[in-house]
């Protein structure tokens, strides 16, 4: 497998974590973790296997980092690439935007073709969230606030479904 750029947005520090733990969990890969809030395009562009990772602020906005950086993307060729995406957020606080920042990151991205990585919206309890397409999340989905004790093992078997669809 090729190298891997996991790309977060971060305020206080929990998608930091995450982003981390997922580079463990992938063992001898070459992976390489940047905070977006120090990163450019140009780091992207050195990886054909992305991820990239966000928090959930308010009611489907993005985390700041990411809001900032979004309309740089399109400056990507994602033609070559396979991209994955992991979010988190607060189903009981917030079951009708859980994960909306996932979704709103999703939905700005300028080729969706290229997204792997898709997980099942079961063990969750929420109305409504921008992340869930077609029943679907559209990447990984933690919930450090009411399900830590479950995101061991989300990560470990999302980053065995990785291992077989990135390049």
């Amino acid at each position: 497998m090729e190298a891997i750029g996991i790309f977060y947005g971060s305020t206080y520090g929990m998608t930091e974590k995450s982003a981390k733990e997922i580079k463990k969990a992938f063992g001898r890969a070459k992976v390489d973790v940047y905070n977006l809030a120090d990163a450019g395009i140009e780091d992207m562009k050195k990886y054909r296997n992305l991820i990239f990772g966000t928090s959930a602020w308010g009611i489907g906005e993005m985390q700041d980092d990411w809001e900032r950086f979004i309309d740089r993307l399109p400056e990507m060729d994602f033609s070559e690439r396979k991209l994955a995406l992991f979010g988190l957020g607060d189903q009981k606080e917030y079951p009708e935007s859980f994960v909306d920042g996932l979704g709103t990151l999703y939905c700005r991205l300028p080729d969706k073709s290229c997204v792997v990585g898709q997980t099942s919206t079961e063990s969750y309890d929420f109305y409504f969230s921008l992340a869930n397409k077609d029943g679907e999340f559209v990447g990984l989905v933690l919930d450090e606030h009411h399900q830590k004790d479950l995101t061991a093992q989300r990560i470990k078997k999302w980053v065995a479904q990785l291992k077989k669809e990135f390049i």
